[in-house]
Formats: structure tokens, sequence, C-alpha cells
């Protein structure tokens, strides 16, 4: 098992020049659209007609100054972990006086996501009374950017999930000093969440996820019917959904070169995945506002960061499969199409100790910021008996 060496935090501050931001304007008021592929919008990708709409806003109408400043009412630091800065978020958990300290936990997002995923979430949970809750169940809240993500470095070697789990554990134990901490996440950050419960037991409470990755070993232990009609179901979404994938793991320079020179090109890039994998019906501004979804946009072009953000695809083979997971183990299932009919055999494949099982059949790919109040409910049912002191 790796170990890894971190750095005392830094406090640090979202700032873009203003040249940029001019550079930025400049490069959206001479966006070349092209036209739609067909006569139903959306069906090709990136709606033409929609992105003008979202370009004239971004270039003319959208406050950045103000997103920074919202973004920088949150505590954010930097660190060296493993040779590389890591950025992130740490709430410290509101709690009344005398009573236990907050649980910690590391809430990690995946792609083409950021931490704004989390802050509706992370309020909530750092906060409780401020949104109606009980003080006591307070979190102390760790929010990372992924490596190669906005304002984390590049890991130094591949990316995998072991890896980033890695670095998460040496952030939360090493630099932050937690000894006992719980872990959520989805998408990557789902696989991330997994490897912390596989590694290190001793040091995680418990582990709790949106998407339910198959991870399991059906040479030892062959597809139930059910399963294997989930596994079929999915194969042909990925075959209709995963020319995105398909061309990041093979080619991520080539679509990188594009979308970091083109701001337009990279909002279509984003924009398309987050209306797909939104619980949205289609319209994603049910899930997202334009200012948030611009912000989203705005963080990785001033970054130059969608290209080292691929690295995740590009290295992808060399993840290994899940050991057994034996900590207490939570599902929520992401209400996206991609686990339409997922059975919670396949869950049960993984995690030894699955504690904590829900369909809320709302809430997709980005749940945490779709349904931050359902997120935080089911983090507090499933944490509350793993507090100190429960």
């Amino acid at each position: 098992m790796t170990t890894t060496s971190s750095s005392t935090p830094t406090p640090f501050r979202v700032a873009v020049p203003d040249e940029v931001l001019a550079d930025l304007r400049a490069r959206l008021t001479r966006t070349r659209f092209v036209t739609a592929s067909g006569a139903t919008p959306w069906a090709a990708g990136a709606d033409p007609a929609s992105l003008r709409d979202l370009v004239a806003y971004w270039a003319d109408g959208y406050d950045w100054r103000a997103a920074e400043a919202a973004l920088n009412a949150f505590p954010h630091y930097t660190a060296d972990v493993a040779g590389s800065r890591l950025h992130f978020l740490r709430l410290r958990g509101q709690r009344p006086e005398g009573a236990p300290a907050p649980l910690p936990l590391v809430l990690s997002h995946g792609w083409p996501s950021s931490f704004v995923e989390m802050l509706r979430l992370a309020r909530r949970l750092a906060d409780p009374a401020a949104y109606g809750g009980d003080p006591a169940d307070a979190f102390d809240v760790v929010v990372p950017s992924l490596p190669g993500f906005l304002y984390s470095e590049p890991p130094r070697g591949p990316f995998t999930r072991r890896g980033v789990a890695e670095a998460w554990h040496s952030l939360m134990t090493g630099t932050l000093g937690y000894e006992r901490y719980g872990a959520f996440g989805g998408d990557i950050g789902g696989g991330v969440t997994q490897w912390l419960g596989a590694l290190y037991p001793g040091h995680v409470a418990g582990v709790h996820i949106t998407s339910a990755v198959v991870s399991a070993d059906f040479e030892a232990h062959p597809p139930t019917p059910e399963e294997q009609v989930y596994l079929d179901a999915l194969a042909a979404y990925d075959r209709a959904d995963g020319g995105y994938s398909e061309i990041m793991c093979t080619r991520p320079d080539t679509v990188g070169a594009a979308l970091n020179d083109s701001p337009s090109g990279l909002l279509a890039w984003i924009v398309d995945k987050y209306r797909d994998w939104s619980d949205c019906d289609g319209d994603v501004s049910r899930r997202w506002d334009r200012d948030t979804l611009l912000t989203v946009a705005t963080l990785y072009w001033a970054t130059g960061s969608i290209g080292t953000s691929f690295q995740q695809y590009y290295d992808y083979p060399l993840n290994k499969r899940l050991p057994p997971i034996t900590v207490p183990a939570a599902v929520t299932l992401s209400h996206e199409p991609g686990y339409a009919g997922y059975p919670k055999s396949l869950a049960e494949r993984v995690f030894a100790d699955l504690r904590h099982w829900s369909e809320p059949r709302r809430g997709g790919h980005f749940m945490a910021h779709e349904e931050p109040d359902q997120v935080a409910a089911e983090l507090r049912a499933f944490f509350g008996p793993l507090r100190p002191g429960a």
C-alpha cells in the first residue's frame, strides 16, 4: 500500500486575471456556430440554438466577478500531496458546545464536474442548523478537486482511482490530522470512495456512493439473469452515449486541443453531458441555472484543465479490480439512464456490509447539486450510527 507525503494547507482564493476574462469574451464574440445535424434538438449533441443563447449570455450577461466572490465565501486551500498541488475546500462542522467532535467527511466529484457540484451539499452537512436540521448532525466537510481538475495539478503518474484514494487518505490523515473519517462520492468520485473503503478499513468509518459501478468478478460468480439483463441494457446505452468517452480514452490530446482553444466548444462538450446525465427530462435548466453552468465552464477555461481532466479516461485500463470492501457501505442510486434497472445484488457483490440501499428516483449524475437536501438526509442517516460516541 502506497503512503504519500503532504504539506501544511495554504489558504487559497479563486482569482482570474482581467486579461484572461477579456480574452475569453473576445473569443466568445467571434464564435462560429455549427448547423444542426437534424431537426430534433440535442439528438446529435449540443443543440446549436441553445448553445448560441448560452454563449451570448456568457459574453455579455454573466458576471464572473460575482460568481468568484461567491466561491471565495467558502474556505479554499491548497497543499502538496505526493509531490502535486491539491486544491480543496474545508468546512468545519458547526456543532453545539460540548457535543462530540463532528465526523470528518470527504466528498468526491466526477467528470465533467468540479467542487462546485458539492457546494450546496457541503453547506447543509457542515451547518445543518442553518437549514432547519439538528446541529448535532454536523460534519467536518472536505471537498478536494480531482487531480488535473481546475486548481489541482495532474498526478505525477497515471490517474487511477486507487491513486486518488491514496492521495485523499494522505490529505485527510497527514495534512488535516483526521484519524477516522467517512467518504462520499459519485462517478469517478464513487470509485475513489470505494477504494478508500477497500484500502483503509482502519480509518474509514463508512463509504456512501451514488453511482453503483460494476466492478464484480463475474468469472468466479457469473451474473444472475436479473444482473445480465441490466448489463445488456448498460452495454446498449453505452453504445449510444459513449462517443465522448471513446475519443477521450483514445485521443484525449486531439479533442483537448480544440476545447482548450474554443470556449464555445468547451461549453458544448460540458453542457451536453450535464443535460444528458442530470435528472432533468431534457431541460438542463431544471437542475442547473445558467450562472452555475457558466461558473463551471469559466473555471475549466481559466485553469486550462479540460485536457488534463481527460487523463482518467486515457489511463482507465490501468485501474485494477476492487478488492472486497468490508467497511459499512451505503448506496443512494443515481436516477440516470446508465443506472436504470440496476439490481442491488451487484452492489452486494462489492460491499460485504451494505447497510443502506436507496432508490429515490430523484437526482441524476450530479445528485449532490441536484438534490442536496435528499443527499444530506441520506448521509446523516447512514453515518449517524458511525459517528464518534454513537
